[in-house]
């Protein structure tokens, strides 16, 4: 632990640097060794962190694209890990930081767009399952949490969704007593048989370099299950891309199930990765087939790679930008390690309207395409997001664990003309704050607003709930067992990504923690899992 603290000192003496000579705005400088969660608090300026803005029109580089075709090589100096023979290379993901702990007296406003995106858990799994920790700037702690159902109650009736808040004490800070206070939204469950009819693009990326892992094979696989759950009045097209784009398959009813395995079984690998092409044939066929009283997604099959074309992140992302407003919606699946970009497929969904997952093995395909196909499919809010308003006389400080790349400016909260997140039928929303309470303060610690727009009537809805302090929990092992989860899980992915607030944590208590909790879940196999999983973990760390 030394060694990470001396590299947290250095870190944030050269960020201090960088402010003064005029770089990004400082926070307060505290050596790692001496600093505690109160000292290390974010002036008023800077209350709400402001996810990195990326140039990706001048750097390309930045998201593991030359225009020569070939990409640079990934390192993370700071994985504290022993790194196997076969660790992946060519790896490419954004470092979003981590959000500081407020003053509320300089800002009690907290608001963030919501995510319902799990690929960066899914990837932390395949990396263990070689033999090899994650790197930390593949490390998104809230889609650590939303990989897990949370048990959450199911709105009222005619109601899209519902809030839930709870809180306890948190038994991982050291020195101090922090609470941590659970936001949920819980949207309505659907049948599959009341879902809109679907006209779904399949974009499919066959370059030479989904030949690698037999990827393409796992993209097959995935698809096919998908289609086996599609009804006689969807449709589905197929466009792929190599060297170049090309359609495979004309629009075509779900009904006709054996033409369309037919076209994604004749799937072979080819040529170049011209991922600008392919989009924007995939979009042209979208609009070709679009359906005016149904659902229309764009699905792409990738590794996110791109070396032919136009390989500047920007210019692709324009053309997902300039769909959005049609209706068509896109959903990202990544596949693959080794040359994979988990940056290129997350911004590919952010910008389209959708979501992004990352599919390790079959199982992870039956999840999404099979368990879950409505909530995959079926949107039910557009640009949602989340205001927190903290009070001031019960709450000290806070920290938003989390959803860094998702900050909304507070004052953006109620224009309607700022993307947010979308969520499909059935799904949750999580997101964990640590709070300081006042000394024996009581009354209401937040009112929480969620606000988004119904895709069908377009009408913008707000609702709000509030939480007070005698409704948290004295002790963490009284909670709610969804609530303690995702405490152990968002305190599991912190260590991965080396989060200053848990560099004094440890794999091995939070490993006790889950143990301890498994019997609770003991019929759930993601419990299970990830308990195998922290454990894994243990035996790659320091």
């Amino acid at each position: 632990m030394k060694i990470k603290k001396i590299a947290f000192s250095i870190f944030f003496i050269a960020s201090f640097i960088f402010s003064a000579c005029g770089g990004a705005p400082s926070v307060k400088e505290v050596p790692a060794e001496e600093a505690s969660r109160e000292e290390y608090v974010a002036p008023a300026e800077e209350a709400v962190a402001e996810a990195p803005s990326t140039d990706y029109s001048a750097e390309a580089e930045s998201l593991g694209q030359t225009a020569e075709g070939s990409a640079p090589s990934s390192t993370n100096s700071n994985q504290p890990q022993n790194k196997s023979d076969d660790e992946p290379t060519d790896m490419f993901f954004e470092d979003y930081g981590t959000n500081p702990i407020i003053d509320t007296e300089d800002d009690h406003l907290s608001t963030f767009a919501l995510d319902v995106d799990t690929g960066s858990y899914t990837l932390m799994r395949n990396y263990l399952k070689d033999g090899n920790l994650p790197p930390a700037d593949s490390v998104r702690v809230e889609e650590y949490i939303n990989y897990f159902e949370q048990g959450y109650p199911a709105p009222p009736s005619h109601q899209a969704f519902a809030i839930s808040l709870d809180g306890a004490p948190s038994p991982f800070t050291q020195t101090e007593r922090y609470e941590m206070m659970r936001v949920g939204i819980q949207g309505y469950e659907m049948d599959d048989s009341d879902r809109k009819d679907v006209s779904l693009t399949f974009v499919i990326d066959v370059s030479g370099s989904m030949d690698i892992d037999n990827r393409l094979g796992l993209v097959k696989r995935s698809l096919e299950m998908l289609v086996e759950q599609l009804g006689r009045d969807d449709s589905v097209s197929i466009v792929v891309y190599g060297t170049d784009a090309r359609v495979l398959l004309d629009p075509t009813r779900g009904s006709k199930t054996g033409e369309i395995l037919s076209a994604i079984y004749s799937l072979r690998p080819e040529g170049s990765t011209n991922a600008e092409a392919g989009i924007k044939l995939g979009y042209k066929m979208a609009m070709r087939a679009y359906n005016a009283d149904g659902i229309n997604r764009v699905i792409l099959c990738s590794d996110g790679v791109a070396n032919v074309g136009n390989v500047e992140a920007d210019a692709i992302l324009r053309e997902v930008r300039g769909y959005v407003d049609e209706g068509i919606t896109l959903a990202t699946f990544g596949f693959g390690m080794d040359n994979y970009n988990d940056t290129l497929m997350e911004q590919f969904a952010d910008n389209g309207n959708g979501f992004y997952a990352y599919v390790d093995d079959v199982g992870e395909a039956k999840r999404l395409f099979v368990d879950d196909l409505t909530g995959t499919l079926q949107t039910i809010a557009l640009d949602a997001k989340v205001q927190v308003d903290f009070n001031p006389e019960v709450v000290s400080h806070y920290r938003l664990v989390g959803y860094e790349n998702r900050d909304v400016a507070d004052e953006d909260f109620r224009d309607n003309s700022v993307d947010a997140g979308e969520i499909g039928a059935g799904h949750s929303v999580t997101a964990l704050y640590e709070v300081k309470l006042y000394r024996g303060a009581y009354g209401r610690v937040a009112t929480v607003h969620m606000r988004w727009e119904d895709p069908d009537t377009h009408q913008v809805i707000e609702i709000e709930k509030e939480i007070y302090a005698d409704e948290f929990e004295r002790d963490f092992d009284d909670a709610d067992p969804y609530f303690q989860r995702s405490v152990i899980v968002a305190e599991y992915a912190e260590i991965l990504g080396e989060s200053f607030w848990a560099e004094d944590s440890d794999l091995d208590d939070v490993y006790d923690e889950a143990r301890r909790l498994e019997d609770y879940f003991r019929r759930e196999d993601a419990m299970e899992e990830f308990v195998d999983l922290v454990k894994e973990a243990k035996r790659g760390w320091w």
